[in-house]
């Protein structure tokens, strides 16, 4: 016995509303088991693949990859009764593929409530409406002429099937009476058509035309500004796609830029969610509640990047990943433990001192920047910071961060360095009193011993919450990272 659930789109955690669906792992008939990964729905936070909640078979898919849903909305159906296994969803008595009744969805022959194998072979879902959980009971179909009533619960297996009816401006629509009767047509005159999935059925006494789309079209169409009425169908029974509403949007945009002064097909509108909505929103926020305030310094990194060097050679470290960023990661975390204030939050009528430090390491990925950091890093050795920060970055470019690895974060470092830059101004994540900007490693002319030599040479970039660290605070803890850079053996003896 069926026994079907319907599964929402979960709640993620961290006060977020909707997510977007990527890709579905799963497909209409598949054998699901409990915790099996069936959809990856990308967040403001990051791409997380949701489980199944249930053991069973998908009955439906609601929702289609791309669209934006908001949370609790149902979108995945699964079988668990006891009989998914051996039962295929299409075999249920149930029509969910059309909630007003389809053309094709019974033959003539077939009594109403049983499924054809028209209706077996093909997907019984329409996207956005979903699977109907109650016996088929069709309503009488609407005429669109005067006297041409007919009604499918009233079709006898002997009586011809109705001719197809012209979509393109119907006459206005009798007052159907209480108990239609098939009505003798007229042998020029066809017969009325059934509304299609999906489509607007034809108004009363307009001249409005049925249109057959799926929701997530109708939506790009109403974003684009494009009349679905106007647009050719290039789909299934005349439907119209995601393509044909692009291809009306780029002609209206070839006839627009005719007489426009500028081309507005060499202009490209890239829609703000996920990531980079989060990011803007947290900029914006931060840049306009906390004061920022940035130092700088230039630094001699020569004796650093040979200690890189001696460490790739040890044989414990042969197989790890090592670049500068770890002593930059480890001169931050040794300078916080003398400035216990640069770890901090600003609560309004006090200041948060952290005793931990969950070090954010800005990463750049196709989804945007994201900022994961690693949860009390002041206790991990060189090592295990080492790996800890290579696989922080290997899931980040991945898509595979999870909002739990991107919250709490108490200080941030961005290594601006990775293309090529000297150094930046940093705006703060938000509820962080500091972020230090790393910029490149060059080799240029230094004075060193009193002579001019070239020398490994990068600048730092400090960017602090005024209302929490002032001038001599920010200046005294760059200062303590540069030098730890600038001799990091010498710095681990004096420091420890």
């Amino acid at each position: 016995m069926s026994q079907i659930k319907e599964f929402p789109l979960p709640d993620l955690g961290e006060g977020l509303t909707e997510g977007e669906i990527l890709s579905w792992l799963v497909k209409v008939g598949d054998t699901v088991e409990l915790n099996q990964p069936i959809v990856e729905v990308e967040t403001a936070k990051a791409a997380v693949e949701i489980p199944s909640k249930w053991a069973g078979r998908v009955h439906a898919i609601f929702q289609e990859e791309g669209a934006v849903v908001a949370v609790g909305t149902p979108i995945i159906a699964i079988d668990t009764g006891p009989a998914s296994s051996s039962t295929s969803p299409a075999s249920t008595p149930t029509e969910a593929s059309d909630p007003a009744g389809s053309a094709d969805a019974s033959s003539a022959d077939e009594p109403v409530g049983q499924t054809s194998a028209a209706e077996a072979r093909r997907d019984p879902v329409l996207v956005g409406y979903g699977p109907r959980t109650t016996p088929v009971r069709r309503r009488p179909r609407k005429a669109t002429a005067a006297g041409s009533l007919a009604s499918p619960t009233s079709a006898s297996p002997t009586s011809p099937a109705p001719a197809a009816q012209p979509t393109a401006a119907p006459a206005p629509q009798p007052t159907p009476q209480p108990t239609p009767q098939p009505a003798a047509q007229p042998a020029a005159q066809p017969a009325a058509s059934p509304t299609p999935p999906g489509a607007v059925p034809p108004q009363r006494g307009t001249d409005r035309v049925a249109v057959l789309a799926k929701p997530p079209v109708r939506k790009l169409a109403k974003d684009l500004g494009i009349d679905l009425a106007t647009v050719t169908g290039t789909g299934p029974h005349g439907s119209i796609t995601r393509e044909d509403v692009q291809q009306a949007a780029a002609g209206a945009a070839d006839a627009t830029a005719a007489t426009a002064p500028f081309d507005a097909n060499r202009e490209k509108r890239i829609p703000v969610r996920g990531v980079r909505k989060l990011t803007a929103e947290n900029m914006v926020a931060s840049a306009f509640t906390a004061p920022h305030a940035t130092t700088f310094l230039t630094i001699d990194m020569t004796r650093s990047m040979r200690a890189i060097n001696r460490l790739r050679k040890l044989p414990e470290w042969r197989d790890v990943r090592i670049s500068p960023l770890l002593l930059v990661a480890k001169a931050v975390l040794l300078a916080i433990q003398r400035h216990p204030m640069i770890n901090s939050t600003w609560a309004g009528d006090e200041i948060i001192v952290k005793e931990y430090v969950n070090l954010g390491i800005a990463v750049a990925t196709e989804r945007g920047l994201i900022v994961p950091n690693i949860k009390d890093a002041g206790r991990l050795t060189l090592r295990e910071l080492a790996d800890t920060m290579t696989e922080l970055v290997q899931t980040a470019r991945a898509g595979r961060t999870t909002p739990a690895e991107m919250a709490g974060g108490t200080f941030t470092i961005t290594n601006v360095g990775v293309f090529g830059i000297d150094t930046g101004t940093p705006i703060l994540p938000p509820g962080q009193a500091a972020i230090l900007a790393f910029g490149a490693v060059r080799e240029m002319p230094w004075v060193h011993r009193g002579k001019i030599r070239p020398r490994q040479v990068t600048t730092l970039g400090l960017s602090f919450d005024h209302r929490i660290v002032d001038g001599e605070l920010g200046a005294k803890f760059l200062r303590d990272v540069g030098e730890f850079l600038t001799d990091p053996e010498l710095a681990l003896l004096a420091w420890a």
